[in-house]
């Protein structure tokens, strides 16, 4: 059910648009400034499409395009002009939006950065890819968490950004803090397409949650992004798809999160989320709320290790074009040369 495509809006729904933005080249500050414009014209497009729509989602790479180009001129700051205009857009059309920029950061990488801004023009939710794309991608990796917002409607908001969605510990992280609807957004290709199909669905399945993924669509001349708008329900089953790769195409789709507050209330068979911390519970009392992963333990005390770690031959972004990186986590560029 999703209320065809949100034409039909029921007391409960939330109405998300997915936009499959047409992939930007982008190689100057006034290429910057256009693909603003252009992100701001569809921010308009969607409330004129669909009167019911709740909020609005770009792709990852919306405003900066493919390129991994790193210089300032082409990045962008949380008080600067392209989120300024992203701020009015959302009130001018009455929406919730949500946007991506790869944000400056002196002294390190820029950040691949998402907003969620609400219809007052208020940043709600801030943050930080915590998985880039390695070894493509140069970008810092995130330090904020995965933050989780009252949204829409008061939905409880995730958002995570492509790469991320590979790892089932990140919808597992948004679903332990609380979200009912977790956005990821991208800018994949086609070699990722039956990956990003099936990790949107058991990551939405195995956390009783809704997914909705949207990646870049069409050509920049050098890359192919694939569309692929996507929304799971919560048991996995998928309830709307861009499947045509057009570009611009915006893919709606109605949701509920009343219905996932009450599957995670009541249902018993496959209630991973909370099963996984009760282990056993027909057995014993409560179920067992140990953590019998080694890797967990091992990750938190800094020896997270591979039993073929010698064998793993990628490991820095040269093979991309990219050079070795001499900063450890934390450290700055200076501190790093001193």
């Amino acid at each position: 059910m999703n209320g065809l495509g949100g034409l039909n809006k029921s007391p409960n729904g939330v109405v998300i648009g997915l936009v499959q933005l047409k992939l930007p080249l982008i190689e100057s500050r006034a290429d910057v400034a256009k693909q603003t414009a252009r992100i701001v014209e569809m921010v308009g497009k969607a409330r004129r499409n669909m009167s019911t729509l709740d909020l609005v989602v770009f792709p990852e790479y919306a405003l900066h395009g493919l390129s991994m180009d790193t210089r300032d001129e082409v990045t962008c700051d949380l008080d600067g002009p392209e989120v300024a205009a992203f701020k009015a857009a959302c009130v001018a059309n009455d929406l919730w939006g949500c946007f991506s920029i790869m944000e400056r950061n002196p002294g390190g990488n820029p950040f691949n950065s998402g907003i969620v801004i609400d219809p007052a023009g208020d940043i709600k939710l801030y943050y930080r890819k915590l998985h880039p794309w390695v070894p493509v991608e140069p970008w810092e990796p995130g330090d904020l968490g995965i933050p989780v917002i009252d949204g829409p409607k008061g939905c409880k908001l995730a958002l995570i950004i492509c790469h991320d969605g590979m790892f089932p510990e990140m919808s597992r992280e948004a679903a332990y803090k609380g979200a009912e609807i977790m956005l990821r957004t991208a800018g994949y290709t086609a070699p990722i397409r039956d990956s990003w199909r099936f990790t949107n669905q058991s990551n939405a399945f195995c956390n009783l949650m809704v997914t909705a993924n949207v990646c870049m669509c069409g050509s920049d001349g050098t890359f192919d992004s694939m569309g692929e708008a996507m929304v799971v329900n919560f048991d996995g089953a998928v309830i709307a798809h861009g499947t045509t790769g057009r570009a611009d195409e915006i893919v709606t789709c109605e949701v509920r999160p009343d219905l996932v507050r009450e599957a995670r209330a009541h249902w018993a068979v496959e209630n991973n989320i909370y099963q996984f911390g009760h282990r056993g519970f027909s057995a014993v009392r409560g179920g067992a709320g140990d953590a019998p992963y080694t890797y967990m333990h091992d990750l938190i005390a800094g020896k997270y290790r591979l039993p073929w770690e010698d064998t793993v031959r990628v490991t820095d972004g040269t093979s991309c074009g990219l050079p070795a990186p001499t900063r450890r986590y934390g450290e700055r560029f200076k501190e790093a040369a001193e």
